[in-house]
């Protein structure tokens, strides 16, 4: 990989907003214009500034690093009706966020709903994804068969239900300022952290619009297009064993899905690997997109 040398230089996040696959998406940005892109794609109840540690790692040595928040979240437009946040049109909003920036291929990584995207195009878009990373969500196929044989994980998987009850999920959710929301994150989180969110989900139509995701997934599923099972693209699995809403059985059994696969386990980490372990999560991705 021909990369410049900027680990000693310090890059600015910029901010923009950028219209694409008819949303209006706010972008976070860093690095070089001329580097090599990675895109960092956050889950719920998270937005850019989820991998803001990573973002400014990766800018630091040479990347152009970019994060949207994606649709319905903070910044960003929030449609209103479920059939907006169906899984095909996340997708689409990455891969014309990619043609915006007249990016061919792509570094791709994802957290939580946003390494379910990740999954997603790296199957239906192979050719557009050079190396793809995965932060503690299994691959779709993995997921759907342990959830019929394993009632553990239904169990783990409780506020899914929840959160298919009209205006009650969302009643719940601001109850005791965002408290159900805030106690999803680890409890060491700064307050300034914990405001910085508070903030983005306050955003209006934002905690209906993160909660269609959920919606459009549990009611719009069998609409969806079959896609090809197996990743093409190297793919690195990075899993927090101490998850306690996905189960760690399914992260080896995603590795069956991919044809180059490797999977990194962080003993001590949650679900949230990527606020747990920083720099050992900042260095795994440097290695595997060079």
């Amino acid at each position: 990989m021909n990369k410049k040398d900027t680990s000693d230089a310090t890059f600015a996040i910029e901010h923009s907003e950028v219209r694409v696959n008819n949303v209006q998406l706010h972008i976070a940005a860093s690095g070089p214009r001329d580097g090599i892109p990675v895109f960092l794609l956050h889950g719920f109840p998270d937005a850019w500034f989820g991998w803001e540690y990573q973002i400014k790692f990766l800018a630091r040595n040479g990347f152009r690093v970019i994060a949207p928040d994606q649709r319905g979240y903070n910044l960003s437009e929030k449609p209103t009706g479920i059939e907006h946040y169906e899984l095909e049109k996340l997708t689409s909003d990455i891969v014309s966020l990619a043609d915006h920036f007249n990016y061919d291929t792509i570094n791709l990584a994802g957290h939580d709903w946003g390494a379910a995207v990740c999954w997603n195009i790296a199957t239906r878009y192979p050719k557009r994804v050079k190396n793809l990373a995965i932060l503690n969500v299994p691959h779709p196929t993995v997921m759907t068969n342990y959830l019929k044989r394993h009632p553990s994980q239904m169990f783990k998987s409780w506020y899914i239900f929840v959160f298919q009850i009209p205006k009650i999920a969302e009643m719940l959710a601001r109850i005791g300022n965002w408290r159900l929301l805030i106690s999803a994150f680890p409890k060491y989180l700064p307050s300034s952290t914990k405001n910085r969110y508070r903030e983005a989900w306050s955003q209006f139509g934002a905690i209906t619009g993160m909660i269609n995701w959920y919606r459009a997934a549990f009611r719009l599923a069998r609409t969806r297009t079959s896609s090809p099972n197996k990743v093409t693209s190297p793919t690195l699995i990075i899993w927090g064993k101490n998850d306690r809403y996905l189960s760690y059985a399914m992260a080896a059994l995603s590795l069956e899905y991919c044809q180059h696969g490797k999977l990194v386990t962080l003993e001590t980490a949650s679900h949230w690997v990527l606020l747990d372990r920083p720099d050992e999560v900042s260095e795994l991705l440097l290695n595997h997109f060079q």
